[in-house]
């Protein structure tokens, strides 16, 4: 079952060495995410996985390794040199776990397409739940892109309404709400993390989570949410 999830945007910018100069601007949000990891953590989650969009739904195990040298920065996360390459979302995480000196060595990866359904999302995880008694989730995923005129997608006026839906189904732990989420409008908003973000609903199922929106916020016109739900623990050894 789920115990514990922590919600964050994976642009590129968010590691300070990458947004150089611009640095930051992004403080705030990076102190957000770190937070939300900390609680994460905190819940000693017997498995942790790092769910994040990706063009194609892939699971990867430890020897995964992401890289920043695409952003013109030699910085490399966890897995080994040779292993399989994670995809941006995933080695932000892995970024954010390495920040919170959190050992990789147990964490498992899981890419999830971009297109895919919201049923198969949810499928998956209800499925990544039912198979570890104290699961946690790091969940990797960006809002719409289309807030304003310099946004990557343009300014579109159903972004801003969509993001605002997004952030209160995150901050009341919605399931319903983040499962409803339509996967065209999505595509048409580039807002990469609705796939991810119904991995998680399907993970919560049913049960009661304590939720805090920790950022909400759109500096370059993309929608970056950052949160935290948190359930009653469960016994070790349980």
């Amino acid at each position: 079952m789920l115990v514990a999830a922590a919600v964050c945007p994976p642009p590129p910018i968010l590691v300070p060495q990458v947004a150089s100069g611009a640095a930051a601007e992004l403080d705030e949000l990076r102190g957000a995410c770190d937070e939300a990891v900390r609680r994460l953590l905190e819940a000693e989650p017997g498995r942790l996985v790092v769910v994040g969009g990706a063009p194609h739904t892939r699971g990867y195990d430890a020897t995964a390794q992401g890289d920043l040298r695409p952003y013109g920065v030699d910085m490399r996360f966890g897995g080994r040199p040779g292993g399989p390459r994670l995809p941006l979302s995933l080695t932000i995480g892995a970024w954010l776990l390495q920040r919170a000196s959190c050992d990789l060595g147990g964490v498992r990866y899981q890419a999830v397409g971009f297109a895919e359904p919201a049923s198969a999302c949810l499928r998956l995880g209800e499925q990544m739940a039912a198979a570890h008694p104290r699961l946690g989730l790091l969940v990797m995923g960006d809002g719409s892109a289309c807030r304003t005129e310099q946004a990557p997608g343009y300014l579109d006026e159903r972004a801003a309404p969509y993001d605002a839906a997004a952030a209160r189904a995150l901050a009341s732990a919605d399931t319903a709400a983040l499962a409803a989420l339509d996967p065209a409008l999505s595509q048409e908003l580039r807002a990469a993390g609705r796939a991810a973000w119904q991995v998680l609903a399907g993970a919560a199922g049913n049960a009661a989570f304590t939720a805090e929106l920790l950022a909400d916020q759109a500096p370059y016109g993309v929608g970056y949410l950052v949160a935290s739900w948190m359930t009653a623990q469960v016994p070790h050894g349980t």
